[in-house]
């Protein structure tokens, strides 16, 4: 639900006797934690009440201050969200069997990787590269994360590879990098819940979101839409054969 950020982009505005919603506080989900804060400073409403209370909008100088600050707030916050979503390490076997490699991308620095990293290396989660978004020229949407890693991994063309993601900045991410983008509902940033609280929804209530969720991530792109990152292992087969028949995923937009 990538509940660990919202707390901490939250606190940080109080800090600076703003007021942001958790809502408004996911909007931007997926992006560089910098660029998120900018994105919030130029949501209109927070804008609004910024300006408000300081008697001018946000600037570059109250941005880099406030993404100072969330560092340190981020590497506690992600460490009691590091639970494996399910189904990684169903996918990761599925990958290891028929000799696909592992990139993993993320909005978070390489410093606040860290400890998230060993905590999943410790469940059984060891992809083959990591790429932050301090490591490349820019964050999502763009797709140097991707093509770093393609580089790391020594792995081409990009239309045979799956980029998996559950933000709007994720399926942007795949298709800029010219990839097969598969967007997750039930474990991601659209949906917003914990393991615990989307299972203890009403089964009718569950496919209500689950709708919602992925026509939003179909709106942005993705080429295909699914429950849970396990469900990508039957996408695999399908893929192979569109590209056998000289499909690709820059003419499969929806």
């Amino acid at each position: 639900g990538c509940l660990a950020p919202l707390a901490v982009f939250v606190e940080v505005f109080q800090q600076n006797d703003v007021e942001i919603t958790i809502a408004e506080a996911r909007e931007p989900m997926g992006l560089q934690k910098r660029d998120h804060i900018a994105a919030l400073c130029a949501h209109p409403e927070i804008n609004a009440r910024w300006s408000e209370r300081h008697g001018r909008p946000p600037g570059d100088a109250d941005i880099d201050a406030m993404y100072a600050r969330t560092e340190p707030m981020m590497i506690a916050a992600a460490g009691r969200h590091a639970d494996l979503i399910p189904g990684l390490l169903e996918f990761q076997s599925f990958a290891r069997e028929h000799n696909m490699s592992i990139g993993s991308c993320t909005g978070y620095t390489r410093k606040i990787m860290e400890p998230l990293i060993e905590r999943a290396r410790q469940q059984g989660y060891i992809p083959d590269s990591i790429v932050t978004p301090d490591e490349v020229p820019a964050g999502r949407p763009y797709p140097y994360m991707c093509y770093a890693n393609a580089i790391r991994m020594q792995r081409y063309p990009f239309e045979a590879m799956l980029k998996i993601g559950d933000t709007v900045a994720d399926v942007e991410e795949g298709l800029n990098a010219g990839m097969w983008t598969i967007a997750v509902t039930d474990t991601g940033n659209e949906m917003g819940l914990s393991r615990h609280d989307f299972e203890r929804l009403d089964p009718s209530e569950q496919k209500r979101r689950r709708v919602a969720v992925a026509q939003k991530l179909l709106a942005a792109g993705a080429h295909y839409v699914v429950d849970s990152i396990a469900d990508c292992i039957a996408l695999v087969s399908e893929i192979e054969v569109r590209l056998k028949t000289g499909d690709l995923p820059a003419q499969s937009i929806n």
